[in-house]
C-alpha cells in the first residue's frame, strides 16, 4: 500500500508548469497591452476639486488631443470624419449612448478640443466628460 502512495505522488508536473508560464505571459501581454491605451505624452490639467472616476465603463471611448492638436484614438491617429464613423459603429454597436472621455494635453488649442467636442455632437453623443489630474491625497 505503501508503494501505491509513491506512485500517486509522483506524477509527472511538466504539462502543468507549463499551463503556468502560458497563464503568465498571457496576463503580462494583457497588462502591457492595456498600458499602451493610455497615451503618456498627454499632460493633463490640473482639476483639485474634480471628481475622481470611481470605476470604467466598458463601453467608454477615451479620446486623446495631443500639444499640436492632432486627435488619436487609442494611440492612432485618427481625422475628424474617422472620429464620427468610428462613434457611430460604437453607438450602433452598443444601441445606447456612448460614454465619451476627451484627455486633452494642457497646452491643445481649444479649437481642436471643440472639433473633437463638435464630432461628438453630430453623431449624437451629449454627455461628453474630460480628464484631468487630480494628486491623491
Amino acid at each position: 500500500m505503501r508503494k501505491e502512495e509513491e506512485t500517486y505522488l509522483s506524477g509527472n508536473l511538466t504539462a502543468m508548469i507549463d499551463v503556468v508560464f502560458q497563464l503568465i505571459i498571457f496576463f503580462v501581454c494583457t497588462v502591457k497591452m492595456q498600458d499602451d491605451s493610455v497615451d503618456a505624452r498627454i499632460r493633463l490639467a490640473m482639476a483639485p476639486h474634480g471628481v475622481a472616476l470611481e470605476k470604467k465603463n466598458p463601453l467608454q471611448v477615451t479620446i486623446d488631443v495631443d500639444n499640436r492638436g492632432r486627435i488619436l484614438l487609442g494611440n492612432s491617429l485618427v481625422e475628424t470624419g474617422v472620429l464620427k464613423a468610428i462613434l457611430r459603429k460604437a453607438i450602433a454597436d452598443s444601441h445606447q449612448a456612448v460614454p465619451i472621455i476627451i484627455r486633452g494635453d494642457a497646452k491643445a488649442p481649444h479649437k481642436d478640443i471643440k472639433r473633437v467636442m463638435d464630432a461628438c455632437t453630430e453623431v449624437g453623443l451629449w454627455k461628453l466628460e474630460f480628464a484631468a489630474y487630480k494628486e491623491k491625497g
